[in-house]
Formats: C-alpha cells, structure tokens, sequence
C-alpha cells in the first residue's frame, strides 16, 4: 500500500531583496514545533544575495524547494508556488518577518480538528524606529470556531475592524477549497484584501485562534509603506466597493456593519490625504488642495464622515476639517501628519495604533 507523502502544510514565501532578513523568517520556521511541512522560497529575481541565500538553505533542508523567476511581483509568485505545492494546507509568509514556534503546530491543530478550510488568528506589528528598537502593538483574534457559514458573515465585520482579514500570514487555508474555487492572488498592488475576499465570499468552515504567532516588520526604508503613491485614493475606492459588493453580496446590513464600513472609509481617507502631503509627493501645492478638495467632497465621503464613530478623541478630532469640508485645514492637519511620520516614527506608529 503506497504512503501518502504529501506534506500537512505548504509554505510560501515570495523574496525579493530581504538578504538581511531572509535567514532569520526560514529559521524561525525550522524552528518549529511542527515540522510536517514543505517550504517554497520564490526568488523573484531578486537583485541582492538573496538567491544565493536561498540555494544555501535548500541545501541544509530538503523540506525547502526554491524557485527562480523574473521578477513579476509578489501575487505571481505566490500563484507559482501554489501551482506545485502539494500540502493539505496553504500557509503564507514574507521574507523579511518571522514567527513564534508554536505557530504552526496550534493552526493545524485547530484546522485538522475542526476539518476547517480557514484559520485566522492574532499577529504582532514590530514598528522598527531605530537600529533594534521598534514599537510593538498587536492585533487580538477571538478563540472560536463559528458554528455556520451564517455566523461567520455576520461577525466578519469585527474581524476586518482587528484587522484580522486583510493579510495572508495570519492564516491557514485548506489548499483544496482554494483550488475547487481557482482563487489565485490578482495582478494588481495590495493583491492580499481582494484575495481574502475571494477566501471569504463563501467560505463555510472557519476558526480563530487567541494568540500573536507572527512578527510583522514595519518601516523598512524602501517599504512600500513609505512610498507616495499617485493612485492611492483611487486604490482605496477601489477597495471600499469591494467591501460594500461583498456585504450586498452577503445580504447583510446593519448599524454596526455600516458604521464599520463608514469609519473604516474615514480612516483610510485620512491616510490618502496624508499620500498628498508625503514628502516625497510631486504635486504643486494647488494640485494639493485641489486632489484634497476632491478626495473629501464626494457625497459617499461626506456620508461616511457623519456615520463614522471614532474609536479615540485623536480621530474624532483629526476627520473635524474633513467634515466640515475646510481644504486648507485639513492641508495643514496632514502636513503635520506627514512630519511626524517622517521625523518621529515611533510616535507616529504609537498614534496610528491608538487611533
């Protein structure tokens, strides 16, 4: 009789020029107290050592298989590694973080026990300010297993407000029910919410598991989160219809899920004006005014502005030039905003958590 061969867990991670972190996230994954698992290192044509760091670590492990490709971005990377994995289960990590020792052996625990397609559980975001000192927050997951399909809908909504439903790496996905729906991760810049949203549109088995099992680095100096970027504010209304598609799509709606839809808009508003006034932005000071003009005058803003309920005094006070739809306030606010977060990233990162 053959013996199935097959890994519990496959795990993915892309890499791309994180030579300084790459070793640290493979060994905190040799390191675990689970150790039934493949390991996928996808070097996506990576311009520093990090290729070579990879071949290195196959060679001490023959649990990792490491692919090289062209550079095509993170999403087209993942997809290639999921087309040959061959776990019960799909677990997502990026080069540059790392992640506690019983992390996978408690998900697949909760998933193999509870014949779950989906996990999600709690993460830390390291908020790096200086050369080894960070700023440390973390998100909570409630420890449940939601007894419907119905029952996670309607509580979903908490879930995004934790921030628990955007990311990969605090996740387990059964690899079957993401290949019977060919859920792939989409061409496009933040591919992680409209894949999870793919996850979730009808996913009918899913746990939380309490605990923080995964590091999340924040504020590398190329990081993405650093970046200006010209079409932020159309990615975000992007992202807004596709929460709003996806809640009609449910047939859900109630207060709480409004107010959660219009604070959660509100809060990201803040964060495309804040992309205006980023150092780095090329606009003139006119085309400022006028892009925030823009941004905080549709009749979907100013809706969202007047539903939100601010969890803190701090947002309550920073969307008060949004409402009264004041450009040269809200101007100053963000300039401010963005000097903080430029010159004093501990503060800003504190600021940001407590929002």
């Amino acid at each position: 009789m053959p013996v199935n061969t097959c890994p519990a867990i496959s795990i993915i991670i892309p890499v791309y020029n994180v030579e300084k972190w790459l070793r640290r996230a493979v060994e905190s994954l040799q390191q675990q107290t689970f150790g039934d698992y493949e390991l996928f290192l996808v070097d996506d044509g990576s311009r520093d050592s990090s290729g070579d760091i990879c071949d290195g670590l196959a060679e001490e492990d023959d649990r990792i298989k490491v692919i090289h490709r062209a550079n095509g971005g993170a999403a087209s990377a993942r997809n290639e590694a999921m087309a040959v994995a061959r776990g019960t289960y799909l677990y997502f990590m990026d080069g540059d973080d790392w992640c506690e020792p019983t992390m996978l052996e408690d998900l697949h625990g909760l998933a193999s026990e509870n014949d779950l397609d989906l996990v999600v559980t709690g993460f830390y975001i390291d908020t790096y300010y200086d050369e080894g000192k960070y700023y440390r927050e973390w998100r909570d997951a409630p420890d449940r297993v939601f007894s419907s399909q119905q029952e996670f809908r309607e509580q979903a909504h908490a879930l995004f407000d934790a921030q628990l439903l955007y990311a990969p790496w605090n996740k387990l996905y059964r690899r079957a029910y993401l290949e019977e729906r060919g859920i792939r991760f989409p061409a496009t810049f933040w591919d992680d919410l409209p894949f999870n949203l793919d996850v979730v549109r009808d996913v009918e088995r899913v746990g939380c598991l309490d605990g923080h099992y995964y590091h999340f680095l924040r504020a590398r100096a190329e990081s993405e989160n650093t970046k200006y970027r010209s079409d932020m504010y159309d990615k975000r209304e992007e992202e807004h219809a596709w929460l709003q598609e996806l809640y009609r799509n449910w047939d859900l709606d109630s207060p709480a899920i409004r107010e959660f839809l219009s604070r959660r808009y509100a809060e990201r508003l803040v964060g495309c004006i804040e992309n205006v006034t980023n150092r780095n932005c090329t606009l003139s000071r006119e085309e400022k005014r006028e892009e925030i003009a823009r941004m905080i005058s549709t009749p979907h803003a100013k809706s969202a502005l007047e539903e939100a309920s601010p969890r803190s005094f701090m947002m309550r006070f920073v969307l008060l030039p949004l409402k009264w739809g004041n450009v040269r306030l809200t101007l100053w606010e963000s300039s401010f905003i963005s000097w903080v977060k430029s010159n004093n990233t501990n503060l800003f990162a504190r600021l940001k958590a407590n929002r």
